[in-house]
């Protein structure tokens, strides 16, 4: 399935994909509605396991959630997501962003904190959990929501999540990892960025993924498998 992903500021809808993954606060339900006078769906970007300095929500966060920071991002903070009593309302209250928005679906970020330094002696359970209660949330709003990265967990969180979302498998040898998504008719969007296309579009697209290139940024360039 041909997509776009594009976190860097406000969505260039000009692509013609039939699946746009896009900032759910940086873009408007305008936006969304553009998209879909166009017949595309959109999926709303969520960051759900770090905080963000820059969010109009950022304040909602206690100071005792925020962990180490995120390295390589700027004003990112990893959040003790074993709090599921504190953190489900500041959650819900986004993916009500993205419901009244009119997205149809919902990415949520780093829902692999236990595999960094988070500064929280996470669990692969807590990680179980905090993704679940993501999962139900978007399903509760109806919303289809996507597992984003995670590999390991991919086995226990299939039948939770309706696509998968995965940065540079083919760079770490890793795509097939997420072939239990493609057996259940269950799209996989994954992207490289520093692999060309000559280098992993046949594996992927064998593999059933729908493949690209992007840039780092998640600007509106691309360059897609096929």
């Amino acid at each position: 399935m041909r997509w776009q992903w594009q976190l860097d500021g406000k969505a260039d809808t000009s692509v013609d994909v039939p699946v746009y993954d896009i900032d759910g606060f940086e873009n408007s339900a305008r936006t969304v509605k553009e998209l879909h006078d166009r017949g595309a769906k959109a999926i709303c970007y969520v960051n759900a396991g770090a905080w963000e300095d820059f969010r109009t929500d950022q304040k909602a966060f206690p100071k005792r959630l925020l962990g180490e920071r995120n390295k390589g991002w700027k004003g990112e903070r990893w959040l003790d997501i074993r709090r599921l009593d504190e953190l489900r309302p500041i959650m819900a209250a986004r993916f009500d962003m993205c419901r009244d928005k009119g997205f149809d679906a919902v990415e949520p970020d780093l829902t692999e904190g236990y595999r960094n330094k988070t500064g929280f002696p996470l669990s692969g359970e807590d990680q179980l959990a905090f993704n679940r209660m993501l999962a139900r949330l978007a399903h509760d709003r109806g919303m289809a929501v996507g597992l984003k990265n995670d590999l390991d967990q991919i086995p226990a969180l299939v039948g939770d999540f309706d696509f998968a979302v995965n940065e540079q498998c083919a760079e770490f040898e890793e795509c097939e990892k997420l072939t239990p998504f493609v057996r259940r008719g269950k799209a996989v969007f994954h992207v490289e960025y520093a692999l060309e296309p000559e280098e992993f579009c046949a594996t992927t697209q064998r593999l059933g993924l729908s493949s690209m290139r992007k840039k780092l940024e998640l600007d509106a360039w691309r360059e897609p498998c096929g």
